[in-house]
Parts: structure tokens; C-alpha cells; sequence
């Protein structure tokens, strides 16, 4: 599996940016999809995430301003963020669980996202 990640870049406080990740190899084995961040000098903390049939789950912090939703058809994750604070600053990295267990686990590049007051 191969994930690929767009949509970053540098905003305002209070601005929106929608992040997206194309899947791409074995697709049909992914089964959870997700979004982490990581910022300078932090450990990397799940973000959003999203199993195949569509329940979702967030973290505490971003729960009311991002929105995670997934297309199967077109094999796309995304991640829409909006009302952004400084502290959203991140490189956010598209995660993917496959196989038939979910024991298998892929990540993007990430896409870095910087919010300025």
C-alpha cells in the first residue's frame, strides 16, 4: 500500500485547509484509515481516524473544527480542518491499517501544515 498526501500549507488562524491522501497497491486489504501529526520537538499523536464502514473517532483537541471522511470508490482519505490554531501546526501524516487483521501498517510522506496568528 502506498499513501500519498496533498493539501498542506501555510494559513492564518481561524482559516481551513483540506488535506488528502490517495491509496494506491493493495487497496482492497486497507481496512482503518487515519490521520497523525507530528510538531517539532512532540511525539507523533493520532489525529483522526476512520474505519472502512465509516465510524469515526477524534482527538479531543480537534473534535468540532476537523471532519475525516473517506472515499472507497476513489481509494482517497480526507481531512478537512477548519477554524485552525497556531497549535495544529504539524507535519500531519495519512495512516493506513491492512490485511486481515489490520496487522499491517502504512504511512505517507506527510504534508506539512502551518498556522500563523
Amino acid at each position: 500500500v502506498q499513501l500519498v498526501e496533498s493539501g498542506g500549507g501555510l494559513v492564518q488562524a481561524g482559516g481551513s485547509l483540506r488535506l488528502s491522501c490517495v491509496a494506491s497497491g493493495s487497496i482492497f486489504s486497507i481496512r482503518d484509515m487515519g490521520w497523525d501529526r507530528q510538531a517539532p520537538g512532540k511525539e507523533r499523536e493520532p489525529v483522526a481516524s476512520i474505519t472502512r464502514g465509516g465510524d469515526t473517532d477524534y482527538v479531543d483537541s480537534v473534535k468540532g473544527r476537523f471532519t475525516i471522511s473517506r472515499d472507497n470508490v476513489n481509494n482517497t482519505l480526507y481531512l478537512e480542518m477548519n477554524r485552525l490554531k497556531p497549535e495544529d501546526t504539524a507535519r500531519y501524516y495519512c495512516v493506513a491499517t491492512a490485511g486481515l487483521t489490520g496487522q499491517n501498517e502504512y504511512w505517507g510522506q506527510g504534508t506539512q501544515v502551518t498556522v500563523f496568528s
